[in-house]
């Protein structure tokens, strides 16, 4: 099937079926005007009746379209897919994103069952049923949600896999908020017949994927085992986020796309087990797709801190506690190497135990001098820097700076900075770099504990 995934993701020519001649904002509609003002690809509007959309002609069917089409978009009623899909084998599509939603999730898995036979006898590759379909940065994007509305990260190198449209969205947003790029997010619904299995063996070989990142809400019997073998033996992090925890959560995955939620604990303790990192929440998933986006490398853990306030300090150092993160003292001469570094303003006012306080007086060179000491320190294997842009030491340039320093680092580094439009020079100067910010305290050692929980990296 993997051959077949190609159309999926990198279509140049795309079919929207359903579009409606007289509402304009039906979801076919809203589909094909995005793909067809936004993005470059050429996309041919289909509806039984034909006619025109606006100045677009409107085709009656596949057969009549003039060029082979790479993606089908199907958002017709549920009833008419299963003609639509026989269209799209003959026609000889490429493949489909069944936005439609009434099969398995609503009880017709009967209809359900009909279109996935139907597309396994062509071997034609098909996203959904009842989804939101695919998003890839800059090439196209199948979800039926207004462009205007719609937050898009930028192109990077994280792929995100969600059973939900809504958390997919959702996930989005933070991940453009946090800075966080995409190299596609892909809605697979009631996922008929492409399913995580299927598009882990993709990502494993994409190769601008470097991280696979997973919604799931339940399996088919033995998938799960047949996921987890996949995911282990993957070069690439693989990050999952689990629903249907609870009993409630459980029913609830059963009427949204009609998958077994299965044992809960089982499937984490056997995540666990072969270093497949689960992220607990939604949060969660955003810091470890941010530092495993940057760092393809495991810790053991040592955190170094570097910071201008005491308080700052202290809950850094209880964050690490609580992840089982471990803030071991600094060598002595450690400490030396970093004091003949520092300003003489504050070289006898700084603390430098762990955390190392560089008080409020601190200046950029201060905590360049931090860094480099402290990345020669054989206890440390990983530095978590808590900036405050507003103590007037510090200019927007740190971050580009503490960057280059990473450069030569052996270790991993990520920042806290509140995320404020005021201080986006300093975070940018950081991202650019692919040092990974927070704008939590609590974000960042999540960032620290993912390396230290994906084990081999």
């Amino acid at each position: 099937m993997k051959a077949g995934f190609k159309p999926l993701f990198a279509p140049k020519t795309m079919a929207v079926v359903g579009v409606s001649l007289t509402n304009d904002s039906h979801p076919a509609n809203v589909i094909f005007n995005k793909l067809n003002l936004r993005y470059p690809v050429r996309v041919y509007p289909v509806n039984p009746k034909g006619g025109h959309l606006l100045k677009d002609r409107v085709f009656k069917n596949l057969h009549e379209i003039p060029q082979k089409v790479d993606h089908v978009v199907i958002a017709a009623r549920a009833r008419h897919v299963p003609a639509i899909i026989q269209q799209c084998i003959d026609s000889k599509a490429g493949a489909a994103t069944i936005i439609s939603g009434g099969f398995a999730e609503s009880g017709r898995k009967d209809l359900q069952d009909e279109i996935t036979a139907m597309a396994r006898a062509a071997d034609f590759p098909f996203i959904g049923p009842n989804c939101l379909g695919i998003y890839v940065p800059d090439r196209f994007d199948t979800f039926f949600l207004p462009g205007e509305r719609l937050v898009r990260p930028s192109r990077g190198n994280v792929a995100l896999v969600s059973q939900s449209g809504g958390v997919l969205v959702d996930q989005m947003v933070k991940f453009a908020g946090q800075g966080i790029g995409l190299s596609l997010a892909v809605s697979i619904g009631n996922k008929a017949m492409v399913r995580e299995t299927d598009l882990l063996g993709y990502l494993a070989a994409d190769e601008s994927t470097e991280v696979i990142a997973f919604y799931i809400e339940g399996f088919a019997p033995n998938e799960g085992r047949a996921f987890v073998e996949l995911a282990r033996k993957c070069t690439k992090p693989v990050i999952v986020l689990k629903a249907g925890k609870s009993n409630q959560g459980k029913h609830a995955v059963t009427s949204h796309t009609a998958s077994l939620a299965g044992n809960y604990t089982v499937f984490s303790q056997v995540l666990a087990q072969h270093g497949i990192v689960e992220a607990r929440n939604e949060y969660e998933l955003v810091s470890f797709c941010e530092s495993l986006g940057c760092y393809q490398q495991a810790i053991d853990g040592r955190v170094g801190i570097i910071t201008v306030s005491g308080g700052h300090g202290v809950l850094a150092v209880d964050a690490c506690i609580a992840h089982g993160l471990g803030v071991p003292a600094l060598e002595e001469q450690t400490r030396t190497i970093i004091r003949q570094g520092l300003s003489p303003s504050i070289r006898d006012i700084a603390s430098l135990g762990n955390p190392v306080d560089l008080t409020g007086s601190a200046k950029d060179d201060d905590f360049v001098a931090a860094a480099n000491g402290m990345r020669k320190d054989r206890g440390i294997d990983s530095i978590l820097l808590s900036l405050l842009p507003y103590s007037p030491g510090i200019s927007s340039d740190l971050g580009a700076r503490l960057s280059h320093v990473n450069r030569d680092l052996e270790i991993p580094m990520v920042a806290y900075v509140p995320h404020v439009e005021k201080y986006r020079m300093l975070i940018e100067g950081f991202e650019l770099n692919r040092v990974p910010v927070s704008s939590s305290i609590e974000g960042a050692v999540l960032m620290l504990e993912a390396l230290k929980r994906c084990q081999p990296c």
